[in-house]
């Protein structure tokens, strides 16, 4: 049951359509997933059927097959999004080599497909303002393999105060009242009320101003919602643009969606296979180029160099940042992260023991190749034995890579005859 008062503003907000939007609440779901380029070429799978028009590693599934406990999944090969939601970065279209912030980035949909058009290239800021959440992004960063990402727990007014003018790329995919997530989400129904969509629309505003902080000069500021109120929609732009006057609304090309006010779409239900959502795309036109200082890295411990050496492994261009026995590689664009409350500063290696070195299942997660590997059938016995955290067949000697197929899963060590499972035993089935 939809809140009255929200059907009544729909059918206002609608007119004549109102009708084809409720008979699109009533049909079955679209869900959608979206590969990851980070992990090399799509694999065909059965479940897979007809691409998202909007976004070219997108593909609505069956709903039946569950891809979630496929194995491929657990590698970062897909994630599961839904279809709507991948448009806001397609409208954002970051590139290799650009700063990006997704300033509230939690569970790490949006900011994942970030990560895959970046190509490992560039400085991916991800944040989230609420501890548990950001978690759940950091993990979700390790499962995709992304490695150059800055994942932070902050308010985004202290990023924009420490990296004011910075950043080619924002998007702003604001929390809301959630109305296009009522048929997913019985809590989004619940939650809802008319002092729910006043209460976001002024925390929204809060955002877009931070976010505006964080571009230089000539960047691109995306902000989105997944709800159809206009007070939280066209009305939170507007707002934001008679307060910004160096910012433009920016004309682009996409024709999937339902154009509007000041460089904003409509992605409706009764319209495309999705659930919906806002997106407007704005230009800064003004202010001044900031500059922030560059962490100087550290130096790799040799524990590290005999790893790496030993098994082949190659880092790309980046620098080492060490958090207490924790080793991270970092993107070369890292700046100084004094005072930031940091999850991640970029790809996890391992830990640094007195006499060895301790790899990361990030790591793993990154790798798609090294000096040894161990492949098994992605549907095998293997497989479901090292899932579950126990020891798999192999004549391997030391740290190997297993794969399913040919994607990396995580880490064994063998002993000539089985390998030890190293895979996390929070990830374990």
């Amino acid at each position: 049951m939809l809140p009255e008062a929200f059907l009544a503003r729909m059918e206002e907000q609608l007119g004549p359509e109102f009708g084809a939007f409720q008979e699109s609440l009533e049909r079955p779901r679209a869900v959608a997933l979206r590969f990851n380029p980070l992990k090399g070429p799509a694999p065909d799978l059965p479940f897979v059927g007809q691409p998202v028009p909007w976004e070219e590693t997108g593909f609505y599934y069956d709903p039946e097959s569950r891809p979630g406990l496929h194995v491929y999944h657990d590698a970062g090969v897909y994630y599961l999004q839904e279809a709507s939601a991948m448009a806001p970065v397609t409208l954002l279209a970051p590139r290799p080599g650009e700063w990006v912030c997704d300033l509230c980035a939690a569970p790490g949909g949006k900011t994942t497909q970030i990560a895959g058009r970046m190509e490992g290239r560039g400085l991916l800021l991800c944040n989230e303002i609420h501890p548990a959440r950001a978690k759940v992004l950091s993990r979700n960063m390790e499962r995709m393999g992304v490695a150059n990402a800055l994942v932070t727990n902050e308010h985004p007014e202290r990023l924009a105060e420490r990296f004011a003018g910075c950043f080619d790329r924002v998007l702003v995919d604001a929390p809301c009242s959630g109305e296009g997530m009522f048929r997913k989400e019985e809590a989004a129904v619940t939650d809802w009320s008319p002092e729910t969509v006043r209460m976001c629309a002024r925390r929204q505003g809060e955002i877009l101003r931070s976010g505006a902080k964080l571009l230089h000069p000539g960047g691109r500021l995306v902000y989105s919602t997944c709800t159809f109120a206009p007070e939280e929609d066209e009305g939170a732009v507007a707002a934001f643009l008679a307060e910004h006057p160096d910012f433009r609304p920016e004309p682009v090309e996409a024709p999937w969606f339902t154009p509007g006010e000041n460089g904003s779409f409509r992605l409706w239900p009764h319209k495309l296979l999705g659930e919906g959502h806002f997106a407007a795309v704005l230009r800064k036109i003004g202010g001044e180029p900031g500059e922030v200082p560059a962490f100087r890295g550290e130096k790799l411990p040799g524990t590290w160099d005999a790893f790496a050496r030993e098994l082949g492994i190659r880092l790309p261009p980046g620098k080492a940042v060490c958090f207490g026995q924790s080793l991270y590689w970092a993107p070369e664009e890292l700046p100084e992260l004094a005072r930031l409350k940091v999850l991640r500063p970029g790809l996890e290696l391992g830990e640094i023991k007195k006499d060895r070195f301790e790899p990361a299942h990030a790591l793993a997660l990154w790798l798609r190749e090294c000096g040894s590997v161990q492949s098994y059938a992605p549907e095998s016995e293997e497989i479901r034995a090292y899932l579950h955290g126990e020891v798999v067949p192999s004549e391997k000697k030391g740290w190997c890579l297993v794969q399913a197929g040919d994607y990396s899963l995580g880490w064994g060590k063998g002993d000539g005859k089985v390998l030890k499972n190293h895979y996390p035993k929070g990830l374990r089935r």
